[in-house]
């Protein structure tokens, strides 16, 4: 990583914004500790072992829990109701029990005394041995990289999307071959939406390939054959988002899929999921990504597409914070926070590029150990294609200068087109020449102390501790509900899936949930769970 302290940013001021940060975040931990949602229950399900969809592709997971739910309802979980009715009745597994329970032929209950604990015993079992299954795909991935080979940052990362797997998979490879260390499977139009995750391999996907757990073993496999085959591991990422975003973190778990993008507001700013369904959602899913050494990316990069990228810089990096303090509560650990930011300003702008420099820097410099997503151009992108591959050019100098360590790739007829495969190879190469030739450049690379580029950094921090005292003031809630974030306005009870959102009763019950708050074989958490307590000044 590039050298720290550049910009010498007072450490007293970034402990302020990190403090503001863990009191804006700490009533939205509060909630996702004391609820739960319909896809949350249906994760530990899928830990469980239960696959499958009937004849309609309607997942066994969803009946079982729709079934519960309209019985007894979801404020105990479905962890009781359903391992005791496995232990009153003659099913031999959960996936006959979910057909039993889809034909209306199953009643649930919540069992008490010694039944209770029959239950209790049996489910926390199965979700160990889901658990441990995430656990030997992480050890399977830490062989891997010792065996294969861990590329150098920063990684390549690339985009591939037909619709269609068995098209994915050899652009994939190609992608490998010609460069890539990061393959990105964007999911469908409309996925982050559905309240189901379809089942099996998919062919029909539009503008991006269903995220399914056969679509992710595929891949998977054919991304650890072309890594053989050049002798560095390369990566697999997926996006952990919208209605079912715990069940797709726990899929991509069991696969061994190296990154999933897992952002605390893009749903509900860019998709319309209710911001409650998102949050409580998005603690479980971290808390797997946690256990199985996903890296997760956020999403700020969007929020510059709809706000500018000069007077809203500061919301990236409050935004970068959250994300941060929301990440460390649920388990992750600094090397898996993912956190995004880009090169969005206008190239129109006098200085544009000092900007964009001021940016970058003020972003690795406040999170020194994170494995930071800088995003190309695509606002700003014509039909100039020319002008475009320069501008993508700037944006790979800006990253090598300040040690960003994923760099997407940018395409010069992103913002007319899908791009073209021929496309993608000379993106490739454009990074590959300014990564090549300018190797080592963020060791040289030290703005003047008082120079422009340590003025605008030190701006956007001051302008980003003046909106977390804000948010700090009316709430995180209100603050995404007032547009804060990419200008979007979402109120709290609005958008989609409030209805899958459910308290907790005194005996509340996932076994899951208990393993992941009780257990971190990875690393130690004392640091992440305690955040500084300390007064903030007035």
């Amino acid at each position: 990583m590039a050298p720290q302290r550049k910009l010498d940013l007072d450490p007293e001021v970034v402990r302020r914004a990190r403090r503001l940060a863990a009191r804006a975040a700490e009533p939205i931990i509060e909630m996702a500790r004391t609820h739960t949602t319909v896809s949350v229950e249906r994760a530990l399900l899928r830990l469980a072992g239960l696959q499958g969809a009937d004849s309609e592709g309607r997942p066994w997971v969803n009946h079982l829990v729709d079934a519960v739910r309209d019985q007894v309802g979801l404020e105990h979980g479905v962890a009781l109701p359903v391992w005791d009715a496995l232990a009153r009745g003659p099913h031999a597994s959960l996936a006959h029990l979910a057909r039993d329970a889809a034909r209306g032929r199953i009643s649930f209950r919540i069992p008490t005394g010694s039944d209770a604990t029959l239950a209790t015993g049996a489910a926390r079992g199965a979700a160990r041995s889901g658990i441990a299954r995430i656990d030997r795909r992480r050890a399977e991935r830490d062989r891997l990289l010792r065996e294969i080979g861990d590329p150098a940052q920063p990684w390549v990362y690339l985009i591939v999307a037909t619709g269609d797997i068995y098209e994915d998979i050899p652009q994939a490879q190609a992608a490998a071959r010609e460069g890539a260390d990061v393959v990105a499977v964007i999911r469908s139009t409309g996925q982050s939406l559905l309240d189901f995750v379809p089942e099996g391999a998919t062919r029909e996907g539009y503008a991006g390939t269903y995220a399914t757990q056969e679509n992710f073993r595929l891949m998977r496999a054919a991304l650890d054959d072309v890594s053989r085959e050049l002798g560095r591991y390369v990566r697999l990422t997926n996006y952990a988002s919208g209605l079912c975003m715990p069940e797709i973190a726990t899929l991509a778990g069991l696969e061994r899929l190296d990154m999933m993008l897992n952002d605390c507001m893009y749903g509900i700013i860019f998709r319309d999921i209710n911001p409650r369904r998102t949050f409580i959602d998005q603690r479980f899913s971290r808390q797997i990504h946690a256990r199985a050494g996903i890296v997760i990316n956020t999403g700020e990069d969007n929020y510059l597409t709809t706000a500018d990228a000069v007077d809203a810089a500061h919301t990236v990096v409050v935004s970068q914070l959250l994300n941060e303090r929301f990440g460390h509560e649920a388990g992750l650990r600094d090397d898996q926070l993912g956190l995004g930011h880009a090169f969005e300003i206008n190239p129109a702008i006098p200085g544009s590029f000092r900007l964009e420099l001021a940016h970058a820097q003020l972003v690795r410099e406040l999170f020194p150990d994170a494995p930071l997503k800088y995003m190309p151009p695509t606002k700003h992108m014509t039909g100039n294609i020319f002008a475009g591959y320069l501008l993508d050019a700037f944006f790979n100098l800006a990253g090598v200068m300040t040690g960003q360590s994923i760099i997407l790739i940018g395409m010069m007829t992103e913002g007319i087109h899908t791009p073209w495969l021929s496309d993608r190879d000379l993106a490739l190469e454009n990074v590959r020449y300014v990564r090549d030739a300018c190797a080592g450049l963020a060791e040289d690379f030290v703005p003047r102390p008082d120079g422009f580029v340590v003025q605008r950094a030190r701006q956007v921090l001051s302008e980003s501790i003046e909106l977390l005292e804000k948010i700090n003031d009316d709430g995180l809630l209100t603050a995404i509900a007032e547009g804060t974030f990419g200008v979007t306005r979402r109120p709290a009870d609005g958008g989609k899936g409030l209805d899958g959102v459910v308290e907790r009763a005194p005996g509340y019950l996932n076994p899951a949930i208990e393993i992941l708050d009780a257990e971190d074989p990875h690393a130690d958490r004392a640091e992440r769970l305690e955040p500084d307590k300390k007064e903030v000044p007035a």
